[in-house]
């Protein structure tokens, strides 16, 4: 099992000054790079005594290319980055990229899916993928908004999981407070939500804007979500941030101060560790 403590409050206090070292927006234009963030050693004597950050790649459609594909790599290697930088887990720098079939998945006991709406499974991947859930994986499923995207993914983990209903948590949950505690179930939305609606991003706030706006709605305003799915014993087995985006918060923390401030610094980070670490020691 993995450590789980926070580090003295010099380090919390690094993290709230030091917004990662990155300047203007990253992305694919630097795959196969690390677009400014902190390098740093695994240790030498222990190689795989680390937790691994890894993304799942999957059969589907959407933007760019894939939507498998969105917020990487800066996104994983952002949140490695901070995870190593504020607990006491060892943390690989690079992360990893998987898929949903073959013996590989079984080394990632937490596996993040991004735009998961636009998820077209094969057989092949349904399978794997129900047999890691029911071995002992985790998901975390992110970045996708409104409830037609919501259905589209729920369809899809019907194929999973056909006999599991997801289950909304209330914020009561200990998930917003295993590590650190939130009032509220965090909304983050890209860094530029607010594009074609507001003439600044503070504007958007200050008019209690925190989703995307380029989404179509079937109520207003769309209220944050976090749906688990349990097995039969009651062990979580993955959650899914709906109307969020909570890996950009991650991707995008070098963009601008006052984005890190807003979102990234006070919960896309917070968040993401709870859920990580809740699934390590649930």
């Amino acid at each position: 099992m993995l450590a789980v403590t926070l580090l003295a409050a010099a380090a919390v206090a690094q993290w709230t000054r030091d917004p990662g070292g990155r300047s203007g927006r990253s992305g694919f234009g630097v795959r196969g790079g690390r677009g400014g963030v902190p390098d740093w050693e695994n240790d030498a004597e222990l190689p795989h005594d680390k937790f691994t950050f890894a993304r799942i790649q999957y059969s589907g459609y959407g933007r760019g290319f894939g939507g498998w594909r969105v917020d990487y790599p800066n996104a994983d290697l952002n949140f490695s980055h901070r995870l190593e930088q504020l607990t006491a887990i060892k943390t690989d720098p690079d992360g990893t990229v998987v898929n949903l079939t073959g013996d590989l998945l079984e080394e990632y006991p937490f596996v993040y899916i991004t735009d998961p709406r636009s998820m077209s499974l094969g057989e092949d991947e349904v399978k794997g993928f129900r047999e890691y859930l029911l071995n002992g994986g985790f998901f975390m499923a992110d970045d996708f908004w409104s409830e037609s995207e919501w259905d589209a993914f729920y369809n899809e983990m019907k194929r999973v999981l056909p006999n599991i209903e997801p289950v909304d948590l209330p914020v009561e949950h200990p998930l917003f407070s295993h590590v650190f505690p939130l009032s509220e179930k965090p909304q983050v939305p890209s860094e530029d939500w607010y594009a074609g609606r507001f003439a600044t991003a503070q504007q958007a706030l200050d008019s209690g804007v925190t989703w995307e706006t380029n989404k179509r709605y079937e109520a207003m305003p769309p209220k944050p979500h976090f749906y688990a799915y349990f097995d039969k014993k009651g062990r979580m087995m993955g959650v899914a941030c709906h109307n969020n985006d909570i890996g950009d918060g991650w991707e995008e923390e070098g963009v601008s101060e006052w984005y890190f401030k807003n979102f990234s610094e006070p919960k896309s980070y917070p968040m993401g560790i709870n859920i990580l670490i809740y699934a390590m020691t649930h």
